[in-house]
């Protein structure tokens, strides 16, 4: 039935509390059940095991906007809806965070015990790219627009409508290579595909300026860990910052600790509590559409995988 949504395998009540708040009763799944919210992003075994148990299911919402750990089942007769720019906010400010953070030798400077040389490199009216052109992307832009930036997008999807804020150039992902020889600061915010797997390797970093900076909040097997090593170490890249890495978490005194030319931070672009009040509101969105079978938001194309 349309106003039965199970929400699994975790009742959370602020989850609970959004789909009440539309209009939909939160029910145990059964064979009345067509909605489903998954919550889980570690389970996708057991969500397999669910949708193969409940044939009746026409519409499951994924928890977060990456969907790669369901990438295996994304084929299976149901609308799967990914929660894709529901973080784009938090996720941009950290990834400008770090930038900055980076341009600045915070890494440095924090561990400190003398006075030090000067440094510093500005986003002013540098040369910006971004890798990705979703939601993370689009607020990245917006957040760069003050700098004055020049911005590079290189996506998949250039017909889709993209917002530029007047600073932004949207390319097709083939000409990554030639924008990344340009490019001071390099933003990831792709989906992980089986096309953006690895794909910062030891020749992507070898076309990098020498003076530039990467920063990764897309997943971390876009880039190849040894290979950002091998760059940082070899004067390639001038420096790093990661907030995704393989696996997660990093284990105590992995060799991608205590650099100074890297910052590393434990996936906290978003946090339990940010994920939590901005994915009730995508649930508040996607249920009451659900109820008025009008159209949902973040739909996931299961040939691209996001």
């Amino acid at each position: 039935m349309r106003n039965l949504v199970a929400l699994e395998p975790k009742q959370i009540p602020a989850y609970v509390e959004a789909i009440e708040g539309s209009g939909a009763n939160c029910v145990p799944m059964s064979s009345e059940v067509e909605a489903l919210v998954w919550t889980d992003y570690a389970r996708p075994d057991l969500l397999v095991e669910t949708l193969k148990s409940n044939p009746q299911l026409k519409w499951v919402q994924l928890p977060f906007a990456g969907v790669d750990a369901f990438s295996h089942i994304l084929q299976h007769p149901v609308t799967f809806t990914s929660a894709k720019r529901s973080y784009s906010e938090p996720v941009a400010e950290h990834a400008l965070m770090l930038a900055m953070a980076l341009g600045r030798v915070i890494p440095q400077r924090v561990k400190a015990l003398s006075w030090g040389k000067k440094f510093a490199a500005s986003l002013y009216d540098e040369q910006v790219l971004i890798v990705g052109g979703g939601g993370i992307a689009q607020e990245l832009v917006k957040l760069l627009a003050p700098f004055r930036a020049k911005v590079s997008v290189v996506r998949r999807r250039t017909t889709e409508s993209f917002e530029t804020h007047g600073i932004a150039t949207v390319l097709p992902f083939e000409s990554l290579d030639e924008e990344l020889s340009k490019s001071k600061f390099v933003f990831l915010a792709c989906a992980l595909t089986e096309e953006t797997r690895w794909l910062f390797d030891a020749r992507r970093f070898g076309l990098m300026r020498t003076d530039s900076y990467l920063v990764n909040i897309a997943r971390g097997q876009v880039i190849d860990q040894d290979a950002l090593l091998a760059a940082l170490d070899a004067g390639q890249i001038a420096g790093a910052g990661i907030d995704v890495a393989y696996p997660e978490p990093l284990p105590d005194g992995h060799p991608l600790f205590g650099r100074d030319d890297l910052i590393v931070t434990p996936h906290t672009a978003d946090t339990g509590e940010i994920v939590q009040r901005l994915f009730a509101e995508r649930l508040r969105v996607n249920v009451s559409a659900w109820l008025k079978d009008e159209p949902l938001t973040g739909v996931v194309d299961a040939e691209l995988g996001y």
